[in-house]
C-alpha cells in the first residue's frame, strides 16, 4: 500500500494524531500522538506523548497502546488493528508493536525526517539510533509519510524546539 491508497478514515485518524502531538506539545512533552483503530476503523485507544510531564523517556505513545492492546484485545483483534501515528515508530516502539502482534502501521513523519529536523533545529539526536520500522519489524505493512500533515508535524517539532529548557 502507498499513501495513494490512504482512506478518508485513515487521513481522520491521521489528522486526530496531529491534534494528539499539538495536546502533548502543549503539555510539555514533545509533539507525538498516536490512535489505535480496530478492523472496522473504529477508535480503540489514542495516547500522546509523556516522556517530559512522566519523568519517564520511554512513555511514548505507540508503547502505550501496544501495551493496551495485549491487556485489552484478542490476538485476532490486535492483528487487523492499525496504529495511526504522528511520527514513525522508535525502535523501542516497533519492537513492542512486532511483540504484541499489531496490524498495519500509518504515520505522518518518518524517523529520518525528524532526523534531519532535530538537527537542522540544533536539537540532540535522539540516543537510540532511527531505523525504518521494517528494518525492526519487517512483516508489518507500513505506510508513510503523509504529504502535507508532515510539515504540519515540522511546524510543531520547530515550536518544540523554540520551548525553554
Amino acid at each position: 500500500m502507498s499513501v495513494d491508497d490512504l482512506t478518508p478514515t485513515d487521513l481522520t485518524h491521521l489528522r486526530r494524531c496531529v491534534e494528539l502531538a499539538t495536546e502533548a506539545l502543549e503539555s510539555g512533552d514533545d509533539p507525538f500522538g498516536s490512535v489505535l483503530a480496530g478492523a472496522d476503523g473504529a477508535v480503540l485507544a489514542e495516547q500522546r506523548n509523556r516522556e517530559a510531564t512522566t519523568d519517564d523517556p520511554t512513555a511514548h505513545p505507540e508503547l502505550a497502546l501496544s501495551r493496551w492492546a495485549a491487556a485489552n484485545l484478542t490476538p485476532r483483534q490486535r492483528s487487523t488493528a492499525t496504529v495511526y501515528t504522528s511520527g514513525e515508530h522508535c525502535p523501542m516502539c516497533s519492537a513492542a508493536h512486532a511483540w504484541v502482534g499489531l496490524g498495519r502501521i500509518v504515520y505522518v513523519h518518518s524517523a529520518a525526517q525528524l532526523a534531519e529536523w532535530r538537527a537542522a533545529l540544533g536539537r540532540p539526536a535522539s540516543p537510540v539510533r532511527s531505523l525504518p520500522i521494517a528494518e525492526i519489524a519487517p512483516g508489518i505493512p507500513v505506510i508513510g509519510p503523509v504529504p502535507p500533515l508532515d510539515e504540519e508535524m515540522r511546524a510543531l517539532h520547530t515550536r518544540a524546539a523554540g520551548r525553554p529548557g
